[in-house]
């Protein structure tokens, strides 16, 4: 089996695994109040790439980890990240019609609905997070689990990176500046989908979640170039949301600061430096390293 088929497996195994998961965990659609539940997963399930949750099961899966303990960080993490775009979608926000490929959440529903079913997201990872049995006996995993996606979701994380983002909207940003915006916006939730992997076990090997920490930093910012990439090459129905809008709305991206092929030339140095993070981990890492290029070469 190829590199690429092989990814391709298993992606589809853990798409399927936090399907199901997050199913579970949602409110069903019957229970009160059935507006807001129902707004909750139509957010949440039946699309998206799933990377954040991919790797979860990734990096502890390098770890010999069973994917049964992965589950409810896989959840909390996806469950955040869906509350994101929700909100990032927005009238006042981005402004945008389509996620998904499908009407977004306050276009299907209305915005007041689409806020609170947010927020519902929002605090419903946490929730998973502290009911996750399987760190039972083990308080201070817990705890730095809530942390890290406390932190990541926050202002020092991905609300403050999206801050940034609508502060620099006309705005011409060197370099140094537009990564250190998309390192919260984009980046702090990746690097710790990997973390709360690494912490799912109880025995940590520190100069391995090291690594891994490196590689998620490495495919967070190229994940956004990518990103800005698409927005400009992309085509909407292939996206699953509006193209173009980043250049119509005069946001600085790294098309329009670097060049196209520079933006390019960018994200594969990274998928590179990522790559060789992992140097010091077993076959088990695998579906790391072969993530890495489809983050670089996804067209949606």
């Amino acid at each position: 089996m190829t590199a690429e088929a092989a990814l391709r497996h298993y992606l589809c195994a853990c798409q399927s695994r936090i399907e199901t998961a997050l199913d579970q965990v949602l409110p069903h659609a019957t229970t009160q109040p059935e507006r807001l539940h129902a707004a909750m997963r139509y957010a949440t399930l039946d699309g998206g790439k799933r990377v954040r949750a991919v790797l979860v099961y990734g990096a502890g899966r390098a770890l010999n980890l069973s994917p049964d303990r992965l589950d409810p960080p896989a959840c909390a993490i996806e469950l955040i990240h869906a509350y994101s775009l929700l909100h990032d979608d927005l009238p006042a926000m981005d402004d945008d019609p389509l996620r998904r490929g499908k009407p977004s959440c306050h276009v299907e529903f209305d915005e007041a609905t689409a806020i609170l079913a947010g927020d519902s997201l929002q605090a419903l990872a946490f929730k998973v997070l502290c009911q996750n049995q399987t760190l039972q006996g083990y308080p201070d995993k817990r705890v730095e689990m809530i942390e890290t996606l406390a932190i990541a979701s926050g202002s020092r994380g991905m609300a403050g990176g999206q801050a940034m983002d609508l502060d620099a909207v006309g705005k011409e940003l060197n370099l140094a500046q537009l990564e250190n915006m998309h390192i919260h916006k984009t980046g702090a939730l990746i690097r710790a989908s990997v973390r709360l992997g690494t912490l799912s076990t109880p025995e940590e090997d520190g100069a391995k979640s090291r690594a891994l920490d490196h590689y998620a930093k490495c495919i967070g910012l190229a994940f956004q170039v990518q990103d800005d990439i698409l927005d400009v090459g992309g085509d909407t129905q292939t996206l699953g949301k509006t193209t173009g809008k980043d250049q119509a709305a005069e946001k600085p991206t790294y098309p329009a600061l670097l060049g196209m092929q520079e933006a390019r030339n960018m994200a594969q140095r990274l998928c590179e430096e990522a790559t060789a993070s992992l140097e010091s981990l077993d076959e088990k890492a695998d579906p790391l390293r072969w993530l890495a290029g489809y983050i670089i070469k996804r067209s949606h």
